[in-house]
């Protein structure tokens, strides 16, 4: 019994170890309804006018600090988007979404009009350095990263996968 009961604990803790594993990406895809998908890799982001976006202090769903990123410089996500020919008229931009999808599964969403027609589109950024490292040497090398969230963890994403765009039906 107590050699079955040291399996299955080994069993446990070797499970939650991997589930902690994270998937590091170096590029991400823009798919969905755009013209011609394509592909947005760590070198095709420094082409990118990189901005100084300062401090954070990431929080939860409730509010609740988890922890404090410094000496941020980003790229701004609707640079980056604003080079993709959408497969939709100017008329249905306001029903145009981006799904933006981690390694992992995590997805967050923004809407046309928020990035391209709010302030908040001015700072949601991938990140490009955080705490003095270069994006590329990160753990979580492509981060995104929405600065006027009230609970900041909610949008902040790490290793950005895909971005998806879709039309609300």
């Amino acid at each position: 019994m107590k050699k079955l009961l040291l399996i299955l604990l080994l069993c446990s803790a070797t499970a939650t170890f991997a589930q902690q594993t994270e998937t590091q990406t170096h590029q991400f895809a823009i798919t969905g309804k755009v013209k011609i998908g394509s592909i947005i890799t760590m070198d095709s982001l420094k082409a990118y006018p990189l901005k100084t976006i300062g401090n954070i202090k990431v929080t939860d769903h409730t509010g609740a600090f988890k922890h404090q990123d410094e000496q941020l410089k980003g790229v701004l996500l609707k640079d980056i988007l604003s080079h993709s020919q959408w497969l939709l008229t100017p008329k249905l931009f306001s029903s145009m979404y981006f799904t933006c999808v981690g390694a992992d599964g995590y997805k967050v969403v923004y809407s046309w009009n928020e990035l391209f027609n709010t302030e908040i589109g001015d700072n949601v950024y991938i990140v490009m350095e955080k705490n003095g490292i270069k994006a590329d040497q990160l753990t979580s090398s492509i981060q995104m990263v929405s600065m006027l969230d009230h609970k900041t963890g909610r949008r902040y994403l790490h290793n950005l996968d895909k971005i998806a765009v879709s039309i609300a039906e």
